[in-house]
């Protein structure tokens, strides 16, 4: 299917469900997870496994993905080592959050509203533990602003693989592929919504990827923020 053709089917498939990445997404970074990363790796030894420029060049590349699988390449292989990094990852993350707060991206929240208040579903989905992701929400207060939030270990696989959009859909019942939107700030979200075969894929300027590596990945858009959403054709349909 080429993009113009995807374009057109989701114009012509109501929307039913929206499935958003969190940090860069709907959430913002400003490095945060780049820091979680360094303090894990320092904490638990994986600094000591490659350069940490080289590292932090594969955790920007890889943005999105599950956090087990971004160590686990970090470390070398070493499974054992990778789980207790992914742990510090979690603990340094909270501890951030908890030293600044998490912070939406402007006019996030207003948006997860108005899709409620028109009817369709919402989604949140990301490469944090559970944990991690539950303290995010508990701190902007967006538990009653979504219908399911998801990580990895809900779905089976981590993005890019296609598992996350997929039990959204299942959780929140939409009806086909076709009727859902996927948003996210990296390469790895827009092949998941691709791979997924979901009938929207946007991507977003507000994380960790340009413009040209989510055209690449096979983006239908490429918005600002995800607040565009609104200028789109299957939102104005509504």
């Amino acid at each position: 299917m080429t993009t113009t053709d995807a374009i057109s089917d989701i114009a012509a498939t109501p929307l039913e469900l929206v499935v958003f990445d969190m940090a860069g997404t709907t959430v913002q970074d400003d490095g945060v997870v780049e820091q979680a990363f360094e303090r894990a790796a320092q904490r638990t030894g994986v600094a000591e496994r490659m350069p940490w420029s080289e590292a932090l060049g594969y955790v920007r590349d890889t943005m999105g993905q599950s956090k087990i699988d971004v160590f686990t390449h970090l470390s070398g292989g070493d499974a054992e080592l990778a789980q207790r990094a992914t742990a510090a990852f979690e603990g340094a993350y909270a501890e951030i959050v908890e030293e600044s707060g998490a912070l939406a991206i402007d006019g996030a929240a207003e948006l997860l509203g108005e899709l409620r208040e028109r009817g369709l579903k919402v989604a949140l989905t990301t490469g944090f533990a559970p944990v991690t992701r539950d303290a995010i929400l508990d701190s902007l207060g967006w538990r009653s602003l979504v219908d399911v939030a998801l990580s990895p270990v809900d779905a089976g696989r981590g993005r890019p693989a296609p598992d996350l959009v997929l039990t959204a859909l299942l959780r929140t019942g939409a009806s086909c592929v076709q009727a859902v939107a996927v948003l996210g700030d990296t390469e790895s979200d827009v092949l998941s919504g691709r791979r997924a075969g979901a009938g929207l894929v946007a991507g977003v300027l507000s994380g960790a990827h340009d413009r040209a590596t989510l055209k690449a990945a096979g983006a239908d858009y490429v918005l600002d923020t995800v607040t565009g959403l609104r200028d789109l054709p299957p939102f104005r349909a509504l």
